[in-house]
């Protein structure tokens, strides 16, 4: 082993050693690596930074616009209504139709955008069932990974195996090439989780509305300012029951008028305050604080109450590592937040300095034109079910012919996919389906930084010898016993490190050891790339391997061995099915 090969080796341990611990995002870990790898003089810069101009990343960058471009005219939405219209008919039809639907449309969209769209539908619809939202929204999640294995835009790791291809020279993969197999683990995944998945998931959900399934009434409730309180003529922020009690207060109601609870707000009595404080201790220590609990909220007279939601923090948050209080959350967002799901747990008081997490959810108080303003950030997606009407539904039509031209046009081989998908991204924009704005705001750059950086590892790998390092040790290891145990060997590595850390960044690394791996064989890389691709996208095990698990975990108030129950049996039966057919379908 030399001296580069040892470095470079020692700083892949250490970036899948950062991409584990998640103390960094992953696109700050992969900007780490590429640059210690430049700095270093183990990859030449020009060759370090090509990987930005890979196929893959072009074509991901455009698939996240047409996505957009469907989601905002009202295709998808469409489709949506017509669940509503079936899930009140028939609610378990509903259900098998629910898990279909999102595996087509994820074969084809960005399957984070599918997810976000369904997620206050199937809570909708666990409603009409009968049955706790926490046994829907797991297959949910999984149901648009099954889908996204069956074409070759169906998922980013598809895109990003490809790209490592084409770049070492092999033919690119056809768009339906994944096809025959993805259906049969669509299939297969599908039956599982309807006979066997959505019977192990327990029922962690109570319900469907916000203020049951976080059982705000505990901590929710009215009281008058009497007389007696010393907080009279005081301002809000002054007054002795916020200071000492930690009570929040949302609304002030004065002679039937709501007023905002500013911190400067001028306390008078008979004011009526709609707090959130635990309600046992409020009990104990009304009288000492001039504070008389209303059994029956009276009814205000306004022209729209303020709406309680539930949002999602998307994975491309503004809020990821920060916490309520740094974030200014209320100035910010005009909104006041009642309770939060972090990680495992359900905070409904003293959670304004706990660092936010992607997929922690959160319910809030807000005025319905400020949920608007706040819906067109990528910062969450919206849970509840609010309507609200689709800003350009005559271009439905429109938007959906675009997105199935592409589509022809690549599986046709009559353009390179990024080509394709580059014009139909344009075609998005000019044919008044997106705003410039819009389009630019639907692109993960998060995501697009990371895949850059990543790519200049796979470089470095090969320009130093590391990747022929590692197969020869590998294939020795392996090798004697044929081809079908090293794929074997290699599916079960991909699925490994995609539970554990980034799924792009696992392609990344996996696909170009994939190529070295087949070349040592004296095989065809296509098995084994597909086996790559496969892996990659099947991140059934833990709640941070792929997006939409991320998305799923705070909603479906989960814990992380709900993610093993259910996904390890899936993982396992997919391994042995990628391991006796992938063969079939790619000889060696």
């Amino acid at each position: 082993m030399t001296l580069e090969i040892a470095l470079t080796l020692g700083l892949l341990v250490a970036a899948i050693a950062l991409f584990i611990s998640n103390r960094f995002p992953p696109e700050v870990v992969a900007l780490i690596l590429l640059a210690a790898l430049l700095l270093s003089g183990l990859v030449p810069v020009e060759k370090g930074l090509r990987g930005f101009s890979n196929d893959a990343v072009t074509t991901i960058a455009a698939m996240f616009v047409l996505s957009e471009g469907l989601q905002r005219t009202g295709v998808i939405d469409w489709l949506a209504r017509g669940l509503g219209w079936l899930a009140r008919r028939a609610a378990w039809l509903a259900v098998v139709a629910l898990l279909l639907v999102t595996a087509f449309l994820s074969a084809f969209v960005n399957n984070t955008a599918v997810v976000a769209l369904f997620i206050p539908l199937t809570l909708a619809l666990s409603e009409t069932a009968r049955q706790s939202p926490s046994r829907l929204l797991l297959p949910l999640s999984y149901a648009s990974m099954l889908g996204g294995v069956c074409t070759l835009i169906g998922t980013s790791t598809n895109l990003i195996v490809n790209g490592v291809a084409v770049q070492r020279g092999i033919e690119p993969l056809g768009m339906f090439e994944f096809a025959p197999l993805g259906l049969i683990f669509t299939g297969i995944g599908l039956v599982y989780l309807l006979a066997i998945g959505m019977r192990m998931i327990p029922d962690r959900r109570p319900a469907a509305d916000p203020a049951d399934a976080y059982r705000l009434s505990a901590y929710i409730t009215e009281v008058v300012l009497t007389p007696q309180s010393k907080a009279v003529g005081k301002r809000l922020m002054d007054a002795d029951f916020v200071r000492e009690l930690g009570l929040e207060v949302l609304d002030i109601w004065r002679d039937g008028l709501r007023l905002l609870p500013l911190p400067d707000r001028i306390l008078q009595a008979g004011d009526l305050l709609r707090v959130r404080c635990n309600l046992q201790r409020l009990q104990q220590l009304e009288g000492a604080y001039g504070l008389k609990l209303v059994a029956d909220a009276p009814a205000h007279a306004a022209d729209e109450p303020p709406l309680l939601v539930e949002l999602v923090l998307t994975p491309s948050s503004s809020l990821v590592g920060r916490t309520l209080r740094e974030s200014r959350f209320r100035n910010r967002f005009g909104a006041t937040v009642l309770a939060l799901r972090h990680r495992q747990e359900m905070a409904l008081e003293q959670f304004a300095d706990i660092p936010l997490q992607a997929g922690d959810a959160i319910v809030v108080q807000i005025e319905r034109e400020r949920l608007q303003e706040l819906l067109r950030l990528p910062d969450f997606i919206l849970v509840s079910q609010v309507e609200s009407a689709r800003p350009r539904p005559v271009k439905a039509l429109l938007a959906g012919l675009i997105m199935a031209g592409v589509v022809l046009v690549a599986s046709m081989g009559w353009y390179p996919t990024a080509v394709a998908a580059l014009v139909g991204a344009l075609a998005m924009v000019l044919t008044g389906c997106l705003k410039p704005d819009e389009a630019v705001q639907a692109i993960d750059w998060r995501l697009l930084v990371m895949l850059g950086a990543m790519l200049g590892l796979g470089i470095a790998m090969e320009a130093t010898g590391a990747a022929r390092w590692l197969t020869v040790n590998l294939v020795g290891a392996l090798g004697a016993m044929g081809p079908i145990v090293v794929l074997a060997g290699f599916y079960l590595l991909t699925s490994l490190l995609t539970e554990v850390m980034s799924n792009n960044a696992t392609a990344v690394l996996m696909a170009a050891l994939a190529i070295e791996v087949a070349a040592a064989l004296g095989v065809d890389a296509r098995p084994f790339l597909f086996a790559v691709a496969y892996a990659a996208s099947a991140s059934f095990m833990t709640p941070i391997g792929y997006q939409t698990n991320t998305m799923v975990f705070g909603v479906g108030q989960y814990q992380f061995g709900d993610f093993v129950r259910v996904g390890l049996p899936l993982n396992l039966l997919f391994w042995i099915l990628a391991t006796l057919l992938i063969p079939r379908f790619w000889a060696f």
